[in-house]
């Protein structure tokens, strides 16, 4: 896992996300081809990606392919409450 790939999608939203974050969020990914990078990583079943990394309240879906990692997708999860459900 050499080369770390992001998708179009995923840069736009990358812009959105605030300094302090996108550098954890790069930070992050850029771990992910050592092994020490894959604590928050979690294999997805039943999903369109392979694998989700958790860093902070943000979620980054990718997908290995031989030596290469793929970016996707970026989402952020909502603050949950008594009031959510």
């Amino acid at each position: 896992m050499n080369k770390i790939l992001w998708n179009k999608r995923a840069l736009k939203q990358l812009r959105k996300i605030p300094a302090k974050i996108k550098k954890a969020i790069i930070t992050a990914v850029e771990d992910l081809p050592t092994t020490d990078g894959w604590r928050n990583v979690k294999p997805l079943t039943n999903h369109q990606y392979m694998f989700r990394l958790r860093v902070g309240r943000f979620r980054v879906f990718f997908d290995l392919e031989q030596s290469e990692v793929k970016i996707y997708l970026i989402q952020e999860v909502k603050k949950r409450d008594e009031r959510t459900y």
